[in-house]
């Protein structure tokens, strides 16, 4: 059911929410939509160890356990779960930095690039139908509100 059904039909009166808060419900329960959309699209592995895969994709050498912790906005205990699940798929392997050997760096297998390739269309497609009519002038938008309140977010980080 759509979020706009909800407010409709629902027995939720929502006239009386802040928009702050409307806003942040709204970003929580579309988190879970695309979570549930995505766990069940992907099958071999969940959203949480694909945006992992993603994140250390992005970075310009293999990321520590801490730096992927920050960009994921994780625990560190949480991010060592799901690589050890994607270290058991065969996904990711640990391997220590060559200039400080206590550092584990995490870097992706052959066996991840070929099922990035094979699943490449579709992500394209889903995010083609998610994205349909939303303008890149509202993407710019939303991506500086949510950086906003991320950086207002971080001053409440202990």
């Amino acid at each position: 059911m759509l979020i706009e059904e909800v407010m409709q039909n629902g027995n939720v009166d929502f006239s009386n929410i802040p928009s702050n808060y409307y806003l942040l419900g709204l970003l929580s329960a579309f988190e879970n939509r695309f979570q549930a959309m995505a766990d069940n699209t992907m099958q071999e592995i969940s959203w949480k160890q694909f945006f992992a895969i993603i994140c250390i994709n992005m970075c310009k050498e293999p990321p520590t356990l801490k730096e992927l912790s920050d960009i994921l906005g994780s625990s560190h205990q949480n991010v060592k779960q799901i690589l050890l699940k994607l270290e058991k798929k065969s996904f990711i392997q640990f391997q220590t930095d060559d200039a400080d050997k206590r550092k584990q760096r995490i870097v992706l297998t052959d066996y991840c690039r070929e099922f990035c390739e094979r699943n490449d269309e579709m992500s394209k497609s889903i995010m083609e139908k998610m994205f349909n009519g939303v303008t890149e002038k509202e993407v710019a938008t939303t991506i500086q509100t949510i950086i906003k309140i991320e950086k207002n977010l971080r001053g409440y980080e202990g």
